[in-house]
This record gives structure tokens, C-alpha cells and sequence, in this order.
């Protein structure tokens, strides 16, 4: 974008019951961002116009919403990368309630992160009460840690959005968490049953969508969720090991 110019942006206004795509056309100019606009148009036209944000910086994962369809941080979406000889389409995230306008109740992923096991490590195991610990093993969980729980991935995954398995699947954020916790060379907890049946990690069938969208670029596909898999499958599928559970129960203290 070389100069400033007028756009119009179409952005969904209402709540769960009555909703309508409004349009609202401001000056833009190099630079900005979408969040930006939806700013200047709460200043100039729509005051009551609900968006939810915090840092504009791509960090808190608050401003999350679909951008010409795309599941998108409004403050990391460029005006310049978007084509504004049509409409910016602007609207709320589709796998989560609508409160208003912008605006959707994304409560249900604190309450599933709620049930996830915590953080249980082993005893020292060093003279000064300290852990001892490889390189490569904090080094694969690192990752995990990057998530700002903008909720992107649960709101393209097709079995939150298009299915509602919430109650059935807790979706690709919960992998990931669930993932930092089971890869930690220090934890002891076993998750593996919940994986299985609480959290349902098998209705994933890896399209690698929640991978495409997450701004922080974490591999959750292949990084998390399919080794995640392999642990449930090889814990309750393979014939093998459900021989050798029968003289050997697993136990929080073998991991």
C-alpha cells in the first residue's frame, strides 16, 4: 500500500441471536494493521462496535478473528498484504459463542485446561536437590511454550468448528499443553487414558490445519499431536505391550 486510501471494511456486528455484516469505510494509510482500522472506525462511525485486544504486538492472542475468512491476530494482519479493492471481511472466531460483534466466549478452553493433569516432577535426583537433565529434552518441549492461546488452531480444527465435538475433543491447544507436560523430562504424570478418552486426541485426523494458522509457528501436528498419538496407541492398541502390562502394571514412577 504507497498511499493513504479510503477501504471499506465489512465487519459482523450483533449477538449469538441477531448478527449482520455492516459496512464502514475509513482512510488507511501504510502501515496499519486491521486492528488498527476497526480502531478508527470505533472512533469515526461505531463507538459501541465490541473488540477484544490487549497488546497489539502478536503476544496476548486476544484480537483473534476471521479476516476475509482466515482465522488471523488483527494486530499481526497487514492492510498492505490484503487485496482493499474489496471489502475487508472482518468477523469473530466461528467455533467458539458470540457474545458481541467481535467479541466470542472462548471460557470453554480454560475449562478443559482445568482438567489436564498438572505439572508432577520426579524427586531430585542430585546430592544439592537439584535435577539433572539433557540438552535435547528441554530442547523438544521449548516449543510448546511459545503458545499465546490465541485460539486460532481450535477455531479452524473441523471437529470443534464444523462438528462441536467440544464436549468429545479438546482440540489442538490442549495437545499442545498436554504435550509440554508429557515430553518434560521430569514429569511423572500419566494423561495418556485422558488423551484417549477425555480429551478424544483420536478424533484428529492431522490435516494439519491448526499448524497453518498458529502465529507463533509451532508445529503442532507434527510435533505434538502425532507423537502424542503413537503414546496412546502404542499404551492401549499394541499387542505387546498390553501383554507386558499384564506382569508389569504401569506405573507413574517407570516414566
Amino acid at each position: 500500500m504507497a498511499e493513504s486510501r479510503r477501504v471499506t471494511f465489512r465487519i459482523s456486528r450483533g449477538d449469538g441471536a441477531r448478527t449482520e455484516l455492516v459496512d464502514y469505510t475509513t482512510e488507511v494509510t501504510p502501515g496499519m494493521v486491521v486492528l488498527d482500522a476497526v480502531h478508527q472506525i470505533q472512533a469515526e462511525s461505531a463507538p459501541d462496535l465490541a473488540c477484544r485486544w490487549n497488546c497489539k504486538a502478536g503476544k496476548c492472542g486476544s484480537c483473534s478473528a476471521e479476516i476475509n475468512g482466515r482465522p488471523r491476530l488483527m494486530c499481526m494482519t497487514r492492510l498492505g498484504d490484503l487485496d482493499l479493492d474489496m471489502p475487508v471481511i472482518v468477523e469473530p472466531m466461528r467455533a467458539f459463542p458470540r457474545i458481541r460483534d467481535l467479541v466470542t466466549d472462548v471460557s470453554w478452553n480454560y475449562r478443559v485446561k482445568k482438567r489436564i493433569k498438572p505439572f508432577t516432577p520426579r524427586p531430585p535426583d542430585a546430592p544439592d536437590g537439584s535435577w539433572r537433565m539433557v540438552q535435547a529434552d528441554v530442547d523438544r518441549v521449548q516449543e510448546f511454550r511459545k503458545c499465546i492461546e490465541c485460539f486460532l488452531c481450535q477455531n479452524v480444527c473441523h471437529v470443534l468448528r464444523d462438528h462441536h465435538k467440544h464436549e468429545e475433543f479438546a482440540g489442538p491447544r490442549h495437545m499442545v499443553y498436554v504435550a509440554a507436560l508429557e515430553m518434560h523430562p521430569l514429569d511423572t504424570q500419566d494423561r495418556l487414558g485422558d488423551l484417549k478418552d477425555a480429551d478424544g486426541i483420536g478424533y484428529c485426523n492431522i490435516t494439519k490445519c491448526c499448524t497453518k494458522v498458529c502465529p507463533e509457528h509451532i508445529t503442532i501436528t507434527d510435533n505434538a499431536i502425532i507423537p502424542l498419538k503413537e503414546r496412546v496407541a502404542d499404551e492401549f492398541y499394541d499387542p505387546l505391550t498390553r501383554l507386558f502390562r499384564i506382569f508389569r502394571p504401569r506405573r507413574a514412577a517407570d516414566r
